[in-house]
């Protein structure tokens, strides 16, 4: 698990030619053999969603093997995918589905209702690792009266419930091993799996809907972003699905050989605090954390001119996005002032858990860095990706951290005292718990912004940046996403001239 419950974001790049986006009729007819060659660093560690597959299943198995009964578009829409259709009860408790006719998973298997219950308790199981477990705790039963047609029946309403949907993989009920194997419904079907270096995709004939408009496509996994370069500079790769090194954007942005393209993403790097325990127990410990640490001297230290200050969880491809850079913004003065009304007037000296990979472990210096300056001892502590699963997120074991979190919409896990970083706040839950039973999207925006507004005051974590999300592409290449929205890479709709 690469990154465990993590995205890429926002940035701004003159100058740049974007991509189309990710409609597969936009696509021209590609060459019958067409392979597209896609160089990305973020492996998969197993190919199951549900069981801490990380970023890189997300990016290559999304949309592309497996689909949903609704589909996250490239451009944050949510449109029907596997659902035919929905009929919602006057009390918006029940959800009724009629499923596309014709479906077919990749081992031949006709797509049923059970499959799609099945699908959807596995999300929802206890032993269940996906990042949108909580947000479906609000099913109250599924029956499957026939094998076209799911019944859900919500405990209360949920605004945001085929949103959730989207995130939910549809795959064989009868499926035994989904960690090395996978049977979707998608456009694809999985090829080769060389850990550590290639996972193929191939064309699957069977298709219920539009066919991939290329013949399959091979992701190239590196560790280095130096290499990840040079194989898109050889045509190696075709494209690199998220440029990890700023400074070797000039050799492709003049290269008419090449396309850079801006996007938006929704990555937030977060210095996240134990709110539960001392000394981050304390507001104003974590206020003057924040307004210690220069968040946008850190972003241009790592990103140059690229990524986007953010002052809060929510970025802005959410639709209740407000610009709070400004609450507990850069101020060692304050911060000091902070630090002596809590009781810590010559500072005080916490464990900092960083996963073991890029860019943590300089963020992480940076940080104790600035600390220092008010007084405050930074040890730490750099863990594996696994480790930092294991204790931070599942055991709770830890002071503070840094991790990265990918998905959009998320703010709303603060509503949630038992979520890892132990933020409660019980006018922000009652926000939180009324914008998800809201009636409006109006309703339920208003909402957020204020539990948003809060967060951010209380400094429950110190949001440090929001990524840029910068694909490179050879000038071949058209049809690819850009946007890269919750790590995903739609890849049927490339074409290669």
């Amino acid at each position: 698990m690469r990154k465990i419950l993590a995205v890429v974001t926002a940035l701004s790049l003159a100058g740049v030619l974007a991509a189309c986006g990710d409609s597969k009729s936009e696509s021209t007819t590609p060459k019958a053999d067409a392979i597209i060659q896609i160089g990305s660093v973020y492996e998969p560690q197993n190919l199951d969603n549900t069981a801490g597959g990380g970023q890189g299943v997300t990016e290559a198995l999304n949309g592309n093997v497996y689909e949903g009964l609704f589909k996250l578009t490239d451009t944050g829409a949510v449109e029907p995918l596997l659902a035919k259709d929905q009929k919602v009860s006057d009390d918006g408790l029940t959800y009724t589905f009629t499923l596309q006719p014709g479906v077919k998973f990749q081992s031949g298997k006709a797509l049923t209702s059970a499959d799609v219950k099945a699908s959807i308790e596995a999300v929802t199981a206890e032993n269940s690792k996906s990042a949108r477990k909580s947000n479906l705790a609000v099913i109250k039963s599924i029956a499957t009266p026939d094998d076209a047609t799911v019944v859900v029946t919500l405990s209360s309403r949920s605004i945001s419930f085929v949103y959730n949907l989207s995130y939910v993989w549809i795959v064989n009920s009868a499926a035994t091993d989904r960690t090395t194997k996978a049977d979707g419904t998608g456009p694809y079907q999985l090829g080769d799996w060389k850990r550590g270096s290639t996972l193929s995709l191939t064309r699957f004939d069977g298709y219920w809907g539009t066919k991939a408009a290329n013949a399959g496509v091979v992701f190239h996994y590196f560790t280095d972003a130096t290499a990840l370069n040079n194989a898109l500079l050889t045509n190696a790769v075709d494209v690199v699905t998220s440029e990890q090194s700023p400074d070797a954007l000039a050799q492709f942005s003049g290269n008419s050989a090449y396309q850079v393209s801006n996007g938006k993403g929704t990555t937030k790097l977060l210095l996240a605090f134990n709110d539960k325990v001392a000394p981050f127990d304390n507001v104003q410990v974590r206020q003057a954390v924040s307004q210690a640490i220069d968040d946008t001297k850190l972003l241009t230290s790592i990103w140059g001119e690229y990524g986007t200050p953010i002052g809060s969880m929510v970025p802005p491809s959410d639709p209740w996005y407000e610009d709070l850079t400004s609450v507990n913004a850069y101020n060692v003065d304050s911060a000091k002032q902070l630090l002596a009304t809590a009781g810590f007037p010559n500072g005080f000296t916490f464990t900092l858990d960083t996963p073991s990979y890029d860019p943590h472990p300089t963020a992480a210096t940076f940080i104790k860095s600035e600390l220092a300056k008010v007084g405050i001892t930074v040890t730490i502590n750099t863990i594996t990706a696994d480790e930092w699963y294991t204790k931070v997120y599942q055991k709770r074991d830890f002071v503070a951290t840094l991790q990265e979190h990918v998905n959009d919409r998320d703010v709303v896990w603060y509503g949630n005292p038992d979520f890892y970083w132990g933020y409660s706040n019980k006018q922000v839950t009652e926000q939180i718990t009324a914008a998800e039973q809201a009636k409006t999207t109006d309703e339920q925006t208003a909402l957020l912004k204020q539990a948003n507004k809060t967060i951010a005051t209380e400094a429950a974590s110190d949001w440090l940046y929001l990524y840029p999300q910068i694909v490179v592409a050879s000038a071949k290449l058209t049809g690819y996403p850009v946007n890269g929205l919750n790590a995903q890479f739609f890849a049927y709709g490339i074409t290669k001239s």
